[in-house]
């Protein structure tokens, strides 16, 4: 398997080298495009990335069965400016969307323009956060707003209504996309964007994936009591796993069901079965009564827990994707990529979250088939 050199920018001209090369085939002959497109999923928490501890066969597979890029960068590590760069194939600073709470400009061209005048259909569906809706570039869109919700989200279509539905949000998007492809136009290729809204904070796994990986005590990673010695703004930084990570938003300890917006939008049996999980961890957690490198390393593996079993059930959803491009023949001529909008820190140098340009931020997943 070939290994190659990319950034996001690269990923831009990659798939306008692509419509380059669709441009002299008939609509019949031109490969459709899906993309599967995550957040904050580190390219460390995959095995096709050398995780031997959690499994992403799906992720994996698309790797095994197509190209894996090793040293694939953004440039803006944040929801959505990274997005915005891929739409644009510009820097934040050119695109005008530099930092997240804005409203992203769409007078501008994206290159689903250029599908779109190809012949394509071409669909958003999931997270997309640019603060506004696509005024072209898309036939249809069915967008969380902003960041969106794990459980019973909203979602809001291209006829501007917003509807919230029952569930939870990665098998919602996988539901709702499958079911554009199973209404479209087939006499057109199609362009998809499966927009997820994991692996982001507050790391919300489905009910099905609680404790799946409670059996495993993750290794420290060998810098996670780096001491930033003689680099003042890592030492001044605001993502530690021990200062900023935060016991009852983040680790479920001590929920506020009531008055916590998180969770007040769980049904009675979704609370139930979130109840009885996170009771016991809060039990275990007052037994201990833990304190110094204790607390940051018991913290540190409610941590990866959560985050990883949100991501097991993003890779679920990409295998029933994959499964249903299988039954369908789609896969002989479909192109499948996934992706993160940056990477993320589990850990290293003592932190989460993405807020610092070091590798473990900028690089990201890329795999594509």
């Amino acid at each position: 398997m070939k290994k190659h050199t990319y950034n996001r920018l690269v990923q831009y001209w990659l798939i306008c080298a692509l419509l380059c090369c669709i441009s002299s085939l008939n609509a019949q002959q031109r490969p459709n495009i899906l993309v599967i497109f995550s957040d904050d999923h580190a390219y460390q928490a995959t095995g096709v990335y050398g995780n031997k501890l959690v499994a992403t066969p799906n992720i994996d597979r698309i790797g095994r069965e197509g190209a894996i890029l090793t040293n694939n960068f953004v440039t803006n590590s944040i929801c959505g400016p990274s997005r915005a760069t891929l739409l644009t194939g510009q820097y934040s600073h050119i695109n005008g969307y530099r930092f997240n709470e804005r409203k992203f400009d769409f007078n501008q061209p994206v290159f689903t323009d250029q599908l779109q005048q190809q012949g394509y259909q071409t669909a958003w569906i999931g997270k997309m956060h640019l603060g506004n809706l696509p005024t072209h570039g898309f036939n249809y869109y069915s967008l969380l707003p902003g960041q969106g919700d794990y459980y019973n989200p909203d979602f809001i279509n291209d006829k501007h209504d917003t509807v919230r539905y029952t569930g939870y949000v990665t098998d919602l998007i996988t539901q709702f996309s499958l079911g554009w492809l199973d209404k479209r136009d087939t006499s057109k290729p199609f362009f998809l964007v499966v927009g997820e809204k994991a692996t982001h904070r507050e790391w919300l796994p489905s009910p099905e994936d609680l404790g799946a990986y409670d059996s495993i005590n993750f290794p420290l990673p060998a810098n996670f009591y780096d001491d930033y010695n003689n680099r003042q703004a890592a030492a001044d930084q605001d993502m530690t796993v021990d200062k900023t990570m935060r016991l009852t938003e983040d680790l479920k300890v001590h929920i506020d069901y009531e008055h916590t917006n998180i969770y007040n939008r769980f049904n009675d049996e979704q609370r139930k079965v979130f109840k009885n999980y996170y009771d016991k961890i809060t039990s275990e957690f007052d037994e201990k009564k833990l304190t110094g490198k204790a607390l940051v390393e018991w913290k540190y593996q409610r941590y990866l827990k959560d985050y990883y079993a949100v991501a097991k059930s993003l890779d679920r959803n990409i295998g029933e994707i994959l499964a249903y491009l299988d039954s369908t023949g789609l896969a002989k001529n479909t192109v499948v990529i996934y992706a993160s909008d940056q990477g993320f820190y589990l850990g290293e140098h003592g932190w989460f979250d993405k807020r610092f340009m070091y590798e473990e931020s900028l690089r990201s997943i890329f795999v594509m088939r």
